[in-house]
């Protein structure tokens, strides 16, 4: 089938992270269908009005346009161009996979009424949660009117789900899609830490990610003479506010922070870890949670959004959110009984749910459905 991913997020040249996700369900894809992906992107130093790359990543037709950045109303305009431009240079399709509501949305409920293309829509937006921003009166509206218009919608999480239609987003069918972990790439290394290794991954937005109070966390650890070193992985609008959070609470003796890593450098420092913890507020999906199972890590995190469809007795511990104490608990009780969860249990249930060869057959067969 000719599938065009219609994406709101997506690695692109100022950001590499940016959607990764996304990225890796279009790989997963690409191997039973032909996959085009279109991402649009603002860019006030664009030498045009529209600058565009065409490449093909892993199997996956990529169009990138970046287009000048000019005014609100100029703006708006030139990214509805820049998504027709893209669906022109794309061809026609069988179906229209949209990736992140609301705008990309808009296009496809566009596209279907001008040229009857089907659409399916996948979110992985967190703004539909309890206490989190979907608001608009207008947003609202459309956002109704193309859910219910989509063939389906897909989420990461039950949760996530939920939300949408506890805000009236109503669809005849929801399913989950899983997220993608590479279990090629993100595999167990053997090693031996002389005090237990804590690791965390995030983009390093604490409002989020909570890293403050796992920094509160980690404090009490100490004050408690628990032994450990806990390394703290990525790159982010808060990175450094937490460097400077853990100078105050005496952390940099117990702490380091590496910055952004990728690929197997990314591996090298996670799969050395003993445990992951992951102390979010709110997740709608948690992938590096689950890549951290595929290298076989147990986990510590909040019992909030998606977690808990994840984390059981086998592969680690919940905690409740905003909770630093029972954290901290978590957390010292995982230094001493690390060694006990099975590395090996811990990474199939990845194997068997989140391979890219797994959640490709589940896409071709949502497309087919």
């Amino acid at each position: 089938m000719k599938v065009v991913f219609l994406a709101r997020w997506y690695p692109h040249k100022y950001d590499p992270m940016f959607g990764l996700f996304v990225q890796r369900h279009a790989e997963a894809a690409a191997l039973y269908d032909d996959i085009t992906v279109i991402y649009v992107h603002p860019d006030e130093h664009a030498q045009n009005k529209y600058d565009i790359e065409r490449t093909n990543e892993n199997g996956v037709d990529t169009i990138r346009i970046y287009y000048k950045k000019q005014g609100k109303i100029s703006s708006a305009w030139r990214y509805f161009r820049a998504c027709m431009k893209g669906l022109k240079m794309a061809g026609k399709a069988d179906l229209i996979h949209v990736h992140v509501l609301t705008r990309m949305g808009f296009i496809a409920h566009w596209q279907k009424n001008y040229n009857g293309t089907p659409y399916i829509i996948t979110e992985h937006w967190s703004r539909y949660l309890p206490g989190n921003d979907f608001s608009g009166f207008f947003r609202k509206i459309w956002t109704k009117r193309i859910v219910r218009r989509a063939k389906m919608v897909t989420t990461a999480s039950q949760v996530l789900a939920e939300a949408m239609q506890s805000h009236g987003l109503k669809n005849r069918r929801y399913e989950l899609l899983p997220n993608v972990v590479d279990t090629n790439l993100f595999t167990p290394i053997p090693h031996h830490n002389a005090v237990p290794k804590i690791v965390h991954v995030s983009c390093f937005e604490d409002k989020s990610k909570n890293i403050s109070g796992l920094l509160k966390a980690l404090r009490i650890m100490k004050d408690k003479g628990v032994a450990y070193q806990a390394v703290l992985i990525g790159e982010g609008m808060d990175l450094d506010a937490m460097i400077q959070r853990s100078v105050e609470l005496g952390l940099t003796d117990r702490v380091c922070f590496t910055g952004l890593l990728q690929g197997q450098d990314l591996v090298n420092e996670l799969a050395t870890g003993d445990f992951f913890v992951l102390p979010s507020h709110y997740e709608t999906g948690g992938i590096v949670l689950l890549e951290a199972m595929a290298c076989g890590l147990p986990v510590v995190a909040t019992n909030v959004g998606a977690l808990p469809e994840i984390v059981n007795e086998q592969n680690g511990l919940l905690v409740p959110d905003g909770d630093v104490e029972a954290l901290a608990e978590a957390m010292e009780q995982c230094c001493s009984t690390y060694m006990n969860y099975r590395s090996s249990e811990v990474r199939s249930q990845i194997e068997q749910r989140y391979s890219k060869e797994e959640v490709g057959k589940f896409i071709h067969q949502l497309y087919f459905s």
